[in-house]
């Protein structure tokens, strides 16, 4: 295997006093030497800014496509899922917290991060190879998901290339929070993704997720025209279940495709989002309801 080593980061510049812009998603994080950026992933080192997170994985499963969730995508087969750690987002109530907002040790001595969890280094070719020994057992790719998987944009950018060169599917399961030019580079090798839309409102993003709606509807946008895409949103009570907000969004979606599928989730309390109560069912049918109104395909999630 192998050995873990630093990998320059694409997608930024420097600036003075050794601090560097990352243009790899919509914060553009202007990050002091010794520190990442809001993901936790991109380093600064002195002031070149290093893939931190490249080959390091913490969570890898063979699953069930319609886990991901694809439920139009290749229905019945598996796909080998990886992930790593970090976030561009701060989302409360997120349900993959212990990678997602975790972040490396200070000392960076050892393979660990802040919590218990480890990584093992995995390089892209290994990764590849792994999905291929695995196509006995149904599996057509590799999927870049549990965390944000864009935050690792060179690693995946580089497993997913070599992937598609071997005849591999690539699925992407992501919050969407990416710039148009780095997505625009990466599309020709993906073939499916599930975007988070986690509201059709502002509001929701910038007070709950830390980020802003419109540049999640963009990466739908320019994925739906490349690539299979569907939508998961997660229905909070009190937050983004009302009818009106679903007639917007599914509205939105049928106006790029009526056959985008989205799936409706229920929320169940998790991370720091622990005072609201579950999600009812009934307002999750009721909200397929409204969505079908509009879009041929539409699932529940959670029940």
């Amino acid at each position: 295997m192998e050995k873990e080593k630093h990998y320059p980061a694409m997608y930024y510049e420097k600036l003075d006093g050794q601090r560097v812009r990352c243009f790899l998603c919509p914060h553009n994080c202007n990050i002091p030497s010794g520190h990442t950026g809001i993901c936790g992933a991109r380093y600064n080192d002195g002031g070149a800014l290093i893939a931190e997170s490249y080959g390091r994985i913490t969570a890898l499963a063979l699953d069930p496509i319609e886990k991901k969730p694809l439920s139009r995508f290749h229905p019945g087969s598996f796909i080998l899922s990886a992930g790593s750690y970090g976030c561009n987002l701060i989302c409360s109530f997120c349900q993959n917290h212990s990678i997602s907002m975790e972040r490396v040790r200070e000392d960076r001595k050892e393979p660990s991060l802040s919590g218990r969890r480890r990584w093992v280094f995995v390089p892209p070719e290994d990764l590849v190879e792994k999905a291929l020994d695995l196509v006995d057992e149904d599996n057509i790719g590799i999927a870049y998901t549990y965390n944000e998987p864009l935050i690792s944009y060179e690693y995946v950018y580089e497993c997913s290339r070599l992937a598609h060169e071997k005849g591999m599917k690539n699925v992407l399961v992501t919050n969407g929070y990416i710039s148009p030019e780095p997505l625009r580079e990466i599309l020709p090798y993906i073939d499916a993704m599930n975007i988070d839309l986690k509201s059709f409102r502002d509001e929701f993003y910038t007070k709950i997720c830390g980020g802003f709606s419109e540049h999640v509807k963009n990466t739908i946008r320019m994925a739906a025209g490349s690539c299979h895409v569907e939508v998961t949103t997660l229905i909070i009570p009190g937050l983004n279940d009302s009818a009106d907000e679903m007639h917007e969004l599914a509205s939105w979606l049928a106006s790029i495709s009526p056959e985008i599928p989205l799936h409706l989730s229920r929320f169940f309390p998790n991370y720091r989002m622990l005072d609201r109560p579950p999600t009812p069912p009934q307002t999750i049918y009721s909200l397929v309801s409204v969505a079908r109104e509009y879009l041929k395909y539409v699932y529940t999630g959670n029940l």
